[in-house]
């Protein structure tokens, strides 16, 4: 009997229950549940989601060129240079300033206007590197997320299986650089076209304006000078600047995935040695648990280093409040009891 008068065998019975149940629907081929369907490798809740973060970059991006806007509106007689609409080139003024294409057809005149357009540059610049950190921890979080799913080591630890879900998200990452590949293209082609039929240029000159404008150059002597040319600016200067640096992004992580695959494809396969065997001993009893042995993979795959498995092992001392090496419901519920006289 445990402590709390439940009997132990119809415990261990409604384990067994559950993790044939589980068993059964991995080789159904749901063991890879869509989020909000319960899925067991889900990151917990204390991981920061990437989807969050994005609707935050997007809200900032619309506070910013709303506020911009106004802004600049506010002192567009500061402001000089080839003008179209008042509101349009407000609008115009701030999506240059921010992807710093600086062109130059829109220039700020006075001291004031000239330091409300610096505060502006710098706070799109912030913009720009506060959505690349969100894609790099995406590139985080991914690692992350496999680690988690490594140690929950009541699952069997399927080499083949690790390799085959790498390869499977290295297609979509492929296919999501193509996608974006396939974008710029479009943005060069509109961009093109726009700039000879709406601006006049010619198709070198259109091309040169497109380029130096996508790569947020800027040189200045080609721009958009007419109405239409500005409306369309303002939404193509954001999506293709956005685009090339997403396209930049995917690249990297093409490549970062594909050494990583070489190295857990090594990993994985290699023999074992006795050196390894006593490496991956971290309790010293001379034999290595399937814990112990995902543990050294992970860190030859680079995925944590032991300053991450020591703060992981000590939330598992802090949690296991009877000091007994293993974790029960009633460390938890005996948790919740201190916690709460600490209160």
């Amino acid at each position: 009997m445990a402590e709390d008068g439940t009997d132990d065998t119809k415990l261990i019975k409604k384990e067994k229950h559950k993790r044939k149940h589980k068993h059964k629907h991995k080789h159904k081929g749901k063991h890879r549940q869509e989020e909000g369907h319960g899925n067991d490798h889900a990151p917990p809740p204390s991981i920061p989601g990437v989807n969050l973060s994005l609707k935050r970059v997007a809200l900032l991006l619309g506070a910013y060129l709303a506020l911009g806007t106004v802004c600049f509106y506010l002192v567009r007689d500061q402001i000089t240079g080839k003008k179209t609409h008042e509101l349009l080139d407000s609008m115009y003024f701030c999506v240059v300033t921010m992807t710093t294409v600086g062109y130059g057809d829109l220039v700020p005149e006075t001291k004031f206007a000239k330091v409300l357009a610096c505060v502006f540059v710098f706070l799109g610049m912030f913009l720009g590197g506060f959505a690349l950190s969100k894609a790099a921890d995406y590139i985080v979080e991914k690692e992350v997320t496999m680690f988690v799913k490594a140690i929950q080591v009541h699952e069997a630890f399927d080499p083949d299986q690790m390799l085959s879900e790498a390869a499977e998200e290295s297609d979509k990452l492929k296919l999501k650089f193509l996608i974006v590949l396939a974008l710029i293209v479009l943005h060069v082609i509109a961009g093109i076209v726009v700039l000879i039929v709406v601006e006049d240029m010619s198709v070198i000159d259109a091309y040169y304006c497109v380029c130096a404008t996508i790569t947020t150059l800027g040189y200045g002597d080609k721009s958009f000078t007419t109405t239409g040319g500005r409306v369309f600016a303002v939404v193509w200067i954001l999506t293709s600047t956005i685009s090339l640096a997403q396209l930049f992004i995917y690249l990297v992580e093409l490549w970062t995935e594909s050494r990583q695959r070489q190295l857990v494809d090594w990993v994985l396969h290699r023999k074992m040695t006795v050196q390894d065997i006593e490496n991956a001993d971290l309790d010293n009893d001379n034999s290595v648990s399937p814990a112990e042995y995902v543990v050294f993979k992970l860190k030859e795959m680079g995925l944590v280093n032991d300053q991450l498995i020591m703060n992981v092992m000590e939330g598992f001392k802090d949690l296991d409040v009877d000091n007994s090496g293993t974790l029960t419901a009633n460390d938890i519920s005996n948790l919740g009891k201190l916690m709460s006289r600490r209160l």
